[in-house]
C-alpha cells in the first residue's frame, strides 16, 4: 500500500466557466492557468505522483511547455494513471476537498465523482469530493481563487 497527498490552487481570471473534476461549471470567472486549471484534478495528480515517488505535476507537465497550454487535465490524469500502473499499483480510493467561497459546489459534486471514477477506473464510491468555504477568510474567502486538497490510497495490482 502507498498513500499520497496533493494540493493545488489557482487564482481567478477572465472567463465564463471553471473546470473542476473534469466538469464545466458556469461562473463569471475562469482560472489563470497554463492548462484548463482544474485544481481538483491537479491535487489528485500530485497525490498519485507522491504515492509512487514520482515528484509533482510541475515536473511532468511544466507550464513552460506549450504542449500543455489549454490541455484538459483529464488527459494529464490519464497519463499519470499509466505511470502509477507501470509502478505496479492501482487506485483504491481518493478523498478530496475543494476550498472555495464561490461558486456553490454541491450541484456539481455527483458529476465530478462520476467523471473522476470513470477516468480512474474505480467505482464512484471510491472517489470522494467534498467542498467547504473558509468563512470569507484568506484568499479563497476573498474570492481570489480556489484551492484543493487530495489524498489517495494505492494498492498493488
Amino acid at each position: 500500500m502507498r498513500i499520497g497527498q496533493g494540493f493545488d490552487v489557482h487564482a481567478f481570471g477572465e472567463g465564463d466557466h471553471l473546470v473542476l473534476g473534469g466538469i464545466k461549471i458556469p461562473f463569471d470567472k475562469g482560472f489563470k492557468a497554463h492548462s484548463d486549471g482544474d485544481v481538483l484534478i491537479h491535487a489528485i495528480i500530485d497525490a498519485l505522483l507522491g504515492a509512487v515517488g514520482l515528484g509533482d505535476i510541475g515536473q511532468h507537465f511544466p507550464d513552460t511547455d506549450s504542449t500543455y497550454r489549454g490541455i484538459s487535465s483529464v488527459r494529464l490524469l490519464e497519463h499519470v494513471l499509466n505511470l502509477v500502473a507501470e509502478k505496479g499499483y492501482r487506485v483504491e480510493n481518493i478523498d478530496s476537498t475543494i476550498v472555495a467561497q464561490a461558486p456553490k459546489m454541491s450541484p456539481y459534486i455527483a458529476k465530478m465523482r462520476e467523471c473522476l471514477a470513470g477516468v480512474i477506473g474505480v467505482p464512484e464510491g471510491a472517489v470522494n469530493v467534498k467542498a467547504t468555504t473558509t468563512e470569507k477568510l484568506g484568499y479563497t474567502g476573498r474570492g481570489e481563487g480556489i484551492a484543493c486538497y487530495a489524498v489517495c490510497l494505492l494498492v498493488m495490482k
